[in-house]
């Protein structure tokens, strides 16, 4: 199923839509029942009073038989097929047509008897659909009953019918239109506080709040408590994560470097062998509890870092730290770019790429940050020796440092990459402009500051 066809609007809307067009097919169709029901008994009435009118006007002796004393005042009876026709019709005697039946004679069936006006349907002249309303009338003169019969075309109803059904079918589609115009509306209305949840959301999301705040509906209120219970909640696993994590690096760091001053005590096999394996303990120390603190920190629902003060800030600290090499460490991006997590993360990253520069580069190390496709992507460039292709797939590959040679216990690329891509991001080695090591770091953006 589509993420459209399984939305709550369209849901509500093909339901109250389908409900509607239900309801209006129904009440056209009983509408147009009803009307024919009325048009046809309004048609009978009307040939009740003509048969009445014929009955009156007739008379009967026995030298003439049946014979009208006048005519009667509906004139249609005069022209010849005019579709409104009367006949008197005595059984096994005359049968007296109106002008109107011309040569034709009404078919009628005298076996039944008709005491009361009986309306039936029959075939008339040319094969016209009529109406027809039969009479027994016996004069007091006669010993027989005499069959009075008045008869009309249908056209005339079928006619008016159409005419209401279209008019109907108008109607009832404008005011379909206008129902479901109606539904979209109250539809769009009351999902609106969903909208607004969603951008409150949005917005703890991207670090511009802490919190849902707004008034909300009471049907919503309970699910927003629930949503910020559940960020209070995130907030403090987050924290005792960290705890931890921070307890577990000191309750080590002091017996690594119990044992690590134990062996540079001594000058032996022994000693270099346990300095080497402390060394390894400590960088696979450093690499597990920096991915644990930043796996914690990653699942933070609005952490929100601005980049321009983070590296600015780097950016003097290692010019104090390497102030003797005299290193020009330039800065440009970023100030109103913000990196979607901690600070503390960003620090480590960028840090450490910007440190390596620093270690290798001759003179001039080069750091900016642009924004691509909701991406931060940092670049770190300097102009010291670089490496080649294969050392720069060993370095992610194997876990060597790039200052493998240097002072220093940085955490190597391979872990930056680990962090990075807990983020969703990643990392990955060039050769710079500048002759050296091109680094870009890529990093998972916020809004804007200022709301650009």
């Amino acid at each position: 199923m589509s993420s459209r066809t399984s939305s709550l609007t369209f849901r509500l809307i093909m339901g109250a839509g389908l409900w509607t067009l239900f309801a209006l097919i129904a009440g056209g169709l009983l509408l147009v029942v009803l009307f024919r029901d009325s048009v046809e008994r309004s048609f009978d009435a009307r040939l009740d009073v003509l048969l009445e009118s014929l009955i009156v006007a007739a008379d009967y002796n026995e030298e003439r038989g049946v014979f009208l004393t006048g005519p009667l005042a509906e004139p249609r009876f005069e022209q010849p097929y005019s579709g409104w026709y009367w006949q008197i019709t005595v059984p096994g005697g005359q049968t007296i047509p109106s002008r109107s039946l011309w040569d034709h004679e009404l078919a009628v069936d005298l076996a039944e008897s008709a005491p009361q006006p009986r309306h039936t349907y029959a075939s008339g002249p040319d094969d016209q659909q009529i109406r027809t309303v039969e009479r027994d009338i016996r004069f007091p003169e006669g010993d027989t009953s005499i069959r009075f019969t008045v008869a009309a075309v249908t056209t005339e109803n079928e006619r008016e019918i159409s005419s209401f059904v279209r008019a109907l079918v108008t109607a009832l589609g404008f005011l379909g239109a206008g129902l479901i115009a109606a539904v979209i509306v109250q539809v769009r209305y009351g999902l609106r506080p969903l909208r607004s949840l969603q951008e409150a959301l949005g917005r703890v999301r991207s670090g511009d709040a802490d919190r849902l705040e707004g008034e909300y509906p009471s049907e919503i209120a309970p699910v927003v408590g629930e949503l910020n219970q559940l960020i209070d909640h995130n907030a403090e696993v987050v924290a005792r994560a960290r705890t931890h994590v921070g307890n577990l690096a000191h309750a080590l760091k002091t017996p690594i470097s119990v044992l690590m001053n134990e062996s540079q005590a001594e000058e032996n096999r022994l000693a270099g062998s346990v300095q080497r394996q402390v060394d390894v303990m400590r960088r696979y120390i450093d690499h597990y509890l920096v991915r644990a603190r930043t796996a914690a920190s990653s699942k933070v629902i609005g952490s929100r870092t601005l980049v321009g003060p983070a590296m600015h800030s780097l950016k003097t600290t290692l010019e104090k730290i390497y102030a003797e090499r005299g290193l020009a460490i330039t800065v440009s991006g970023g100030d109103r770019l913000n990196f979607r997590g901690e600070r503390q993360d960003l620090d480590e990253l960028l840090g450490n790429l910007m440190d390596n520069a620093c270690k290798w580069a001759s003179s001039e190390i080069n750091v900016s940050v642009e924004k691509q496709d909701g991406m931060l992507v940092f670049t770190v460039e300097d102009d010291g020796p670089g490496i080649s292709d294969e050392a720069r797939e060993a370095v992610f590959s194997r876990g060597e440092r790039l200052d493998e040679a240097t002072p220093g216990s940085g955490l190597g690329l391979n872990i930056v990459r680990d962090i990075a891509g807990l983020y969703g991001g990643g990392v990955q080695l060039d050769r710079s402009d500048l002759g050296g090591l091109k680094a870009e770091l890529t990093l998972p953006a916020a809004a804007d500051a200022g709301g650009f």
